[in-house]
């Protein structure tokens, strides 16, 4: 099984971005930051953007559609707040909040026969921030993109993980949580995609959609893959 990191085992310290941009003079809660996400993601995640964009790119107007559906406007301050919590990220990634879920989630995949490999557009610190949140004997493989020259949805970079993992498309599944960058990903390098979709947004999504990992390490057993 292929894992995307952050949205699936991961995801932003919106303690941290809170507490930022306060510092800033902004004032929103790391819960009211939370509960923005799902609908800003859903927002970049269209095929126009992901092809004309990178990860990098990305990353920060997802964060700058977050402020937005949160209902704070963008200024000086929050670019000023941005700018400090990039440093942050490039140093030690921002993407470091576990949910109560995910190592009981790993744990049963991993007992029902699984190997878990993280295929993930990252920024070079993904080994290093697994390591200090105590997630890297998870898995059998990490790859981060920025590490391999290639990312998602280029199917060159599912073929590396499938290459030196020593798994085959066939037998293979992707779990990530965008559209145009797993699902398609995954399907042009033949392996079967799943979505998470915490928010169930995605209604009209064409592969299997799962609100958590949770969800789908209870249900992955009667998957045909």
């Amino acid at each position: 099984m292929f894992l995307d990191a952050g949205g699936v085992l991961v995801h932003p310290n919106w303690t941290r971005v809170s507490e930022t941009l306060v510092r800033h003079g902004v004032r929103v809660s790391a819960a009211a930051l939370a509960d923005a996400e799902p609908r800003a993601k859903k927002r970049l995640d269209t095929g126009d953007t992901i092809r004309a964009t990178n990860d990098h790119q990305r990353g920060w107007t997802y964060f700058n559609l977050v402020l937005t559906e949160a209902g704070v406007p963008l200024s000086d301050a929050t670019a000023a707040a941005l700018d400090e919590l990039h440093v942050y990220h490039q140093e030690s990634n921002l993407w470091e909040t576990v949910p109560d879920e995910v190592r009981p989630a790993l744990a049963a995949l991993r007992a029902r026969g699984y190997r878990l490999v993280v295929v993930s557009n990252a920024n070079g610190t993904l080994h290093r921030m697994f390591d200090r949140l105590g997630l890297t004997s998870a898995f059998d493989v990490i790859f981060d993109s920025h590490l391999e020259g290639v990312e998602k949805p280029d199917a060159r970079f599912f073929q590396i993980a499938l290459d030196r993992s020593g798994a085959t498309p066939s037998t293979t599944v992707h779990v990530g949580d965008l559209y145009h960058v797993d699902v398609v990903g995954a399907r042009a390098a033949g392996i079967t995609p799943v979505l998470i979709d915490a928010a169930g947004l995605y209604f009209d999504c064409d592969c299997l959609r799962m609100q958590s990992l949770r969800d789908l390490a209870e249900t992955l057993h009667g998957l045909q893959v």
